[in-house]
This record gives structure tokens, C-alpha cells and sequence, in this order.
């Protein structure tokens, strides 16, 4: 049994738990029953000691794969369960505090934002201006270790939606037990549901489940989100929030983005485009229909009875001419997404014209004292309208700047110029700027180019066919010179495209994030480029690829220099900059606390503006169901609007060159351990089940950039979510020990301590390695070495995890805490209550390796590995 200190966290656990085993006692064998109770017993009292180890090993070891599978799965339903009772608990416990206290606002919450910064001097109107220009963007991506299926998740979310139902006060006896009868109906058919699956998904499969997300969940709350923060803003301030503002709007890479995923062609992006504008009339009709039903009132304004006709119910005559039109564009769209010829006749492509018809309503509504009318549905639509457009979620379109290069190259090549990928930069630069005042054509139609070359120019051409406003951003993964960018906007005018699409270099590795500014700058300094961006840039940073190649406080401080050196160059350039955050799940790829991620940025950074991603697992976690999804956009929101309004003050030079000194030694150190030691590689090969992810269908993107060993070739989402599986967790705090003895060997522990306290940069990094720390075991990790790794690699195993332990006992002496996350104990009290469970997975799993490595073809091997891979990934949570 999962032991939570949370008294009502506790009973919905226990519940859940309940519900669960009384189902596997109809439905597993009774010799499987014996030893997953044995298998619990030990799990929960082990807590790391030897004997109850070695006896859940002895099990393991006899169980055949079939009861390893019926185990494993049991084992991971319970952790997912938890997971959904910690979930309710979190609404449960925000409900309950704003039941109960009518005077304080709960913490972080709209009403609490606004009031501290009115106490912290900031004036009424410059909160409503502020509020009604934020401009965030969420950016919803698939990775290659989202392992729930999208029919389990929506199962988790019926089990949330009856555990809530569950706690309302007024329920009658026969009530409360229809809802447990619903609760076990959910649990057994998720029981019953093969969590493994069959076949890798598709882009377009991960493209539908960003809008299956649109469906179920955000198209109700944003409006509710929207109407929280108007009437907070209106309490607090008197200003309400402009009925046009939208302070949030959402965009994806799924469909979009071809960075190395070969299964990203333009007919991919051309069907997500369609299938996206196909659901948005859909959803749109049906709030129509909606407001039809009504808007039955007569009363309206001359000119909209002008507008409207002869008609006893102006409103619905309106509405209803709208339906049409909105009717007629999902079939266009569906026409389309079949192949069947259609013409545009009657079709919605413009927002106004969605808009127009709604305006006129409210506007007369208000106007006719029905304003209670017009706030309600209606305004809730046009509010949509804001927010998700004609397209849902504008799709970004990521690819790589070497197959620009080559793209280039190819076609210089074709004219006799030479190989463009040879040139100087300067040539380069030299080159492209001619061709943009050029009005002769490049690239010519009759050539057949190579594939990869045929790709980007029809991706491009492909741009300039569809919707304006279906497109974000169009994104250079590696750029790493101003050419990088500057080939894009050649590609764009030459192949045809002419609505404005904002186009951001992405600075990925340590040395490309540090030539950051430089490359900006020159940038900026043409005029032809300038005047396409039309004085707004859009710049992501990537926290994957950088961690992986330094560690992840190096990254950490490479990635704040960067950003201090791109807010300079471009407010001397007068352009408006919108920092786009490539962030990930876990710590080492730049995952966390929306809140401290946000606020601990470097001034500057957030003005008003915030660009980020939202991957795999953590979309569910904090989109999946309403009110969590309410929750989250609040953040999103209130960090936003302070790290606008009251920045972070810019560190002192001795705390930069401490941090400086830090990151030096953690790169340094980091760099020796795992990109110079030749044996590495090797030792993460054998300690980890990196090898086997390849056999989980998780993710439509391959896991490597190239074939072979070398760590620089992997990923840097299957390289975090492997060590995660080993309880090792490597990547988020390798270099940090060192680092951190080594500037308190020279005397500065006091110096480090004051930084900890009064930079929130500097806090949030340490807190943040810290929740990681939390979540290691050496015990296990040594288990895997033990078990899975050649004699060889067991000395470089036991160094690594002598070192964790060290890691761990700096960081305690730095926060001046007595236990890991002892100021957080919420979360310490969900990672130890879950740590019994996950333990016996990782038990599980080392002996699944073992024979999985000496019986590669045997596939009820393969199945029950993987299943405890899903397992721990749920126990973990933040795991990609």
C-alpha cells in the first residue's frame, strides 16, 4: 500500500488501490495473486534493505514472462492510480482553500498577482495594459517517450472526473454507489486495455491527438481561464480585459516538425493543416448551434436589424446564415483531407468572417440592455476566436539548417556556382544578399532533385499555398551563423512565399548558444531582413542539446548568458524579441515549475512575450483535465505578467564569475566523464534499457540522428529518459559536485550560499537539481550495474554513484536543508510515497533486461520489459 501523509490524498489512494486489487482478485491466478501481495509487502516495507531486496529478486527470478507481464502491469496501474488521486488532490485542495478563506487569494492565483503587485507600487492602468498585451504561446509537441496511449489516458480521465464526482457532500447513498461501480467499471477496462502499442504512431496520429486535446479540454477552458482573469483584473484594478485580447494562444510541432523525423513530408503537413481547420469549423458549428438555441431574444439595435432582415428572431436569422458558411467549410476541409476536388464557394478563410457576425451580436446586445446575455456563450465564442483562429493551433515548422545548406548547395551546384556548403561565410552572406535583390528566378521547376532536397523546396512551396494564419513559425534547428537564417528568407522569396512567416534560428549546443548575440547582431543589420521581420524576432533556445553536451549547470548558465546577449542586441536594434523556450519534462531538458522556470529568466527576457513547448507525458499532466488545465494557464500566466512587470535585478559580477567558475569546472568535468572516456558509452549501453526503447512504440521520430553508439548521436530525449529508467538520473547533476567543492575549497561557501538566497537564477537551478537528487537511488542504480553491466564497468558504476551521494551531500550543505526537498515537503511526500512501487518495477525490469539480453527474439520477454519501461515512466512522471 502507497503510504501519503496527505489525509485525504491517503483515502483516495487507498480507495483507488482497493477498487484495483479487488478486481485483480477476479481475474489473476492465485499463484500470481500470492506473490504480487508478497511482491507489495516487500515493496513498501524495503525502503533499501538488503534481505526484502534480495527476496523480491528471488521472486522475480522465479516468475515465468507471463506473470512478470500480469505483475509488472499491476504494478503500474497502482503508481498510475496514485498519480490520479495526487492530481484530484491538488483541485481538491485549491477548492477547499477558496471555500474556506474569502479574504486571501489563493497563492499565485490571479486575484494574488494583482494584488501584490498593486502593494509593490505598480499602477492600476499599467497592470490593464500589461495584462491586455501578454502574448503567450504554448506550443504543444510529440517526443519519442509519451508512453501513455491516448485511450488509457481517456480512461484516467473518467476515473478523475468520478473521484471527484465521488467527494460532493450532497450525494445520496445509491449515488455514491453508482459512482464506485462507474470508478471500478474504469479501472477494470483499463486493466483490460493493452497498454503497449502495436505499431509506432504516425505524425498524423500525433498531429490528431494535439487536437483531440483542443476537443476535450481546451476548448472549455480557455474561455473559463479568460473570464477568471477578466473579473480578477476588473476586482482588483477596475479595468476589464479587452473582449479581442487573447493572452494566450496555442501552436504545435506535430505535422511540422521534420527535423530529423523522415516521416514528416509536405503531404503530413498539408493534411494536419486541413485537419485542423476541418475540426476548428466543427467546433465553432457547434458553439453556434449552441447560441442559436439562445439567442432567441427580438430586441437588437437598428443596424442590426438592418443586418439581420425581416425576422422575428434577428439573432438566430444572424447565426444561423453563419452556421452555413461554417457548415460548408468542414466539408471543404473533409473533402480535401479525402482527396475529392472542392471549390472554396461559400468557405470561411479569413477570420474576420467568423468574427464579424459575432461582433455585431454582442455589440448589439449590450446595446439593448442584455449585456448579462452577451458575456456569457457568446462572448465565450468570440474569445475562441482569439485564441484558436481558423487553424486551432498555428503549426510551426522546424527543420534543419545543414539541409538548408544542402539545398542551397544543390542548386548552385545546378547553375554552375559551385557547392554552396563549401564557401566562407562571407561568401555565403555575400551571395544571398545579391540573390534577395535579384528578381530572377533560382531555383528552377524542371530539375528532379534528390529527395532530401525535393523535401525542403516542397515544404516551402507548400507554405506559400496554404493559409497564412494555419503557419507559426518556421524554425532552424543547429543555426549556428546569420547565413543559417538569412538562406530561409531566400528560400521564402524565390519559391513563392508571401504572407509574412516569422522565421527563428535555433541555438541548440553550448558553443551556438554562446555566438548567439553575435549572430544576431549582424543579423539585425540587414536591412532586407529587417524589413521582413518587421521589427519583431522570434529566437528559440534549446535546453536538450545543450545539456547534453555540458551538463546540465553549464547549460543552465550558457542559456541565461544567451539570452542576456540576445535582449541587448536587440533592443540596440529597436526589435521587438519574443524568447521561444524549447523545454522538456525533466531538469535536464530545461523542465520544472512553469512558475520559478519563468520568473528566474533574466530581466529582459519576458517582456510581456513568452514562446515555450509543452511535450509528451506533460501535456496530459497539465492539459488533461479542465481544472488542471485552468491551473496551468494561470501560471502561465501570473509568471508571465511579474516577470514582466517586476524582472529579476541582473546578478553582481562576483555572483557571475562564481557561476562562471562553476560552470567551467561542471562542463569540464561533465565533458571528461562522458564525451572523453571511451568506455562510456559502453557503460550506458549495458546500465540502461537505452537500447531497448527502440522496441517501444512511443514516438514517430527515430532516437538517434545516426546509426552507431556515439552519445553525440543520440537524442537528447531517449539519452534523459533512459537514465531515468536506472534511477541514476546522470545527466541532470554529472559536474555539479565538483564544481560545487571546488569553489568552496577557494572559500567561497558563504559567497555560494548568499547567491542561493538572493538570485533567483541561481535558486531555481539548485532547487531544481535537488528535486532531481530526490528521485535517485543508488541502491538500484547499483543493482542494474551489477546484474546488466560486463565486469569491466562496475568500477566506473561505483564512481558514479559515489559521486551522486557527494552531489547530494554538497547540495543539502548549500541549501542549508537537513533532507532532500525538506522546504517542499508536498513534493517529497509524492516522490517517496511512490519510490516502493517504482523500486519493485526497476527490480523487475534488471531481471527482464537480463533475460531479454540473452534471449533477444523471445517477444513475452520483449512485452513485459516494456511494460515496466511504462511503469516507471508513470512512477517518475517527469521523464522526457
Amino acid at each position: 500500500m502507497l503510504k501519503f501523509s496527505d489525509a485525504g490524498l491517503k483515502a483516495n489512494v487507498e480507495l483507488l488501490e482497493a477498487f484495483l486489487t479487488e478486481i485483480l482478485n477476479e481475474r489473476l491466478p492465485d499463484t500470481v495473486l500470492q506473490r504480487l501481495s508478497r511482491i507489495k509487502e516487500l515493496a513498501t516495507e524495503a525502503q533499501g534493505t538488503h534481505d526484502q531486496t534480495a527476496e523480491l529478486v528471488e521472486i522475480y527470478e522465479r516468475l515465468g514472462a507471463e506473470e512478470a507481464t500480469l505483475v509488472g502491469r499491476a504494478l503500474a496501474l497502482y503508481l498510475v492510480l496514485a498519480n490520479i488521486a495526487e492530481q484530484h488532490q491538488r483541485i481538491s485542495r485549491r477548492r477547499e482553500y477558496e471555500r474556506s478563506s474569502t479574504e486571501n487569494p489563493y497563492r499565485n492565483s490571479c486575484a494574488d498577482i494583482f494584488s501584490g503587485l498593486l502593494t509593490e507600487g505598480i499602477s492600476r492602468q499599467r497592470i490593464i495594459d500589461e495584462v491586455s498585451k501578454l502574448d503567450i504561446n504554448i506550443v504543444i509537441t510529440a517526443h519519442p517517450t509519451q508512453v501513455i496511449r491516448k485511450t488509457l489516458m481517456q480512461k484516467y480521465n473518467r476515473i478523475a472526473v468520478n473521484l471527484a464526482a465521488r467527494e460532493r457532500p450532497d450525494l445520496t447513498p445509491a449515488e455514491r454507489q453508482s459512482i464506485d461501480i462507474s470508478l471500478k467499471r474504469e479501472i477494470t477496462a483499463a486493466w483490460e486495455t493493452e497498454e503497449i502499442r502495436q505499431s509506432k504512431p504516425t505524425p498524423i496520429a500525433e498531429a490528431q491527438a494535439g487536437l483531440n486535446l483542443v476537443e476535450q479540454t481546451l476548448w472549455a477552458a480557455v474561455p473559463d481561464f479568460i473570464r477568471v482573469l477578466s473579473d480578477s483584473l476588473e476586482k482588483s484594478t477596475g479595468g476589464k480585459l479587452p473582449l479581442g485580447a487573447a493572452p494566450i494562444v496555442f501552436g504545435s510541432w506535430m505535422g511540422g516538425d521534420r527535423d530529423g523525423n523522415p516521416f514528416v513530408t509536405p503531404e503530413v503537413t498539408r493534411s494536419t493543416v486541413y485537419a485542423n481547420r476541418r475540426l476548428a469549423a466543427r467546433l465553432y458549428l457547434r458553439d453556434i448551434i449552441q447560441l442559436q438555441q439562445e439567442l432567441s431574444m427580438n430586441h437588437c439595435t437598428n443596424e442590426f436589424a438592418e443586418q439581420a432582415g425581416t425576422t422575428f428572431e434577428p439573432y438566430r436569422k444572424v447565426l444561423s446564415q453563419l452556421a452555413v458558411k461554417l457548415d460548408r467549410t468542414h466539408r471543404y476541409f473533409d473533402n480535401l483531407l479525402k482527396l475529392v476536388s472542392d471549390v472554396d464557394d461559400g468557405v470561411i478563410m479569413r477570420l474576420e468572417e467568423l468574427l464579424e457576425p459575432l461582433m455585431l451580436c454582442y455589440q448589439s446586445l449590450h446595446s439593448s440592455n442584455l449585456a448579462i446575455v452577451a458575456n456569457g456563450r457568446l462572448s465565450d465564442t468570440i474569445r475562441r476566436a482569439g485564441c484558436f483562429g481558423l487553424g486551432l493551433m498555428r503549426l510551426d515548422i522546424r527543420q534543419s539548417s545543414a539541409k538548408h545548406s544542402r539545398t542551397l548547395s544543390a542548386i548552385t551546384e545546378n547553375l554552375g556556382m559551385g557547392n554552396y556548403a563549401e564557401w566562407s561565410e562571407t561568401k555565403r552572406m555575400r551571395f544571398i544578399r545579391k540573390e534577395l535583390k535579384s528578381n530572377r528566378p533560382l531555383i528552377p521547376t524542371e530539375v528532379v532533385w534528390p529527395d532530401e532536397i525535393a523535401d525542403v523546396i516542397g515544404t516551402i512551396r507548400l507554405m506559400a499555398e496554404l493559409p497564412g494564419d494555419s503557419l507559426g513559425t518556421y524554425i532552424i534547428s543547429m543555426a549556428a551563423n546569420t547565413s543559417d537564417i538569412l538562406v530561409v528568407l531566400l528560400l521564402f522569396k524565390k519559391l513563392g512565399v508571401k504572407t509574412p512567416v516569422k522565421i527563428a534560428p535555433l541555438f541548440e549546443t553550448a558553443h551556438d548558444l554562446h555566438n548567439a548575440g553575435r549572430i544576431m547582431g549582424k543579423l539585425f543589420s540587414i536591412d532586407s531582413y529587417r524589413d521582413y521581420a518587421g521589427g519583431i524576432q522570434e529566437v528559440m533556445i534549446g535546453y536538450s542539446d545543450s545539456s547534453k553536451d555540458a551538463g546540465r549547470l553549464a547549460s543552465a548558465w550558457e542559456l541565461y548568458k544567451a539570452q542576456e546577449d540576445i535582449v541587448a542586441i536587440s533592443a540596440l536594434h529597436n526589435i521587438r524579441l519574443v524568447l521561444f523556450h524549447g523545454r522538456g519534462g525533466t531538469i535536464g531538458r530545461g523542465g520544472g515549475p512553469t512558475l520559478l522556470a519563468i520568473q528566474s529568466q533574466p530581466p529582459g527576457s519576458v517582456a510581456g512575450a513568452l514562446k515555450v513547448t509543452e511535450q509528451g507525458e506533460m501535456i496530459q499532466a497539465k492539459f488533461g483535465l479542465r481544472e488542471i488545465a485552468l491551473r496551468t494557464l494561470e501560471v502561465y500566466t501570473v509568471a508571465t505578467l511579474r516577470a514582466t512587470l517586476t524582472p529579476p535585478q541582473p546578478p553582481a559580477d562576483s555572483y557571475r564569475n562564481l557561476m562562471q567558475q562553476l560552470s567551467d569546472t561542471a562542463a569540464e568535468d561533465y565533458q571528461r566523464e562522458v564525451h572523453e572516456n571511451p568506455d562510456f558509452a559502453h557503460y550506458f549501453a549495458e546500465a540502461t534499457p537505452i537500447r531497448e526503447l527502440s522496441d517501444l512504440n512511443i514516438g514517430s521520430r527515430p532516437a538517434r540522428r545516426q546509426p552507431g553508439m556515439k552519445i553525440e548521436s543520440l537524442r537528447a530525449i531517449p539519452w534523459i529518459f533512459a537514465w531515468s529508467q536506472n534511477r541514476l538520473l546522470l545527466p541532470a547533476w554529472l559536474g555539479v559536485g565538483l564544481g560545487l567543492r571546488r569553489v568552496t575549497q577557494m572559500g567561497f561557501q558563504a559567497d555560494l550560499r548568499e547567491m542561493y538566497l538572493s538570485w533567483p537564477f541561481f535558486r531555481s537551478t539548485i532547487d531544481l537539481i535537488e528535486m532531481v537528487l530526490a528521485k535517485t537511488n543508488e541502491a538500484i542504480a547499483a543493482h542494474y550495474d551489477n546484474r546488466l553491466c560486463n565486469e569491466r564497468y562496475h568500477k566506473m558504476g561505483s564512481h558514479f554513484r559515489e559521486r551522486l551521494a557527494t552531489t547530494k551531500e554538497l547540495i543539502l550543505g548549500l541549501t542549508g536543508h537537513n533532507a532532500l526537498l525538506e522546504h517542499n515537503p508536498v513534493l517529497r511526500d509524492g516522490i517517496f510515497a511512490r519510490s516502493p512501487y517504482i523500486d519493485a518495477l526497476n527490480l523487475l525490469q534488471v531481471e527482464l533486461l537480463a533475460r531479454s539480453r540473452s534471449a533477444p527474439d523471445d517477444e513475452r520477454i520483449r512485452k513485459a520489459l516494456l511494460i515496466t519501461i511504462n511503469g516507471i515512466a508513470a512512477g517518475m512522471r517527469n521523464t522526457g
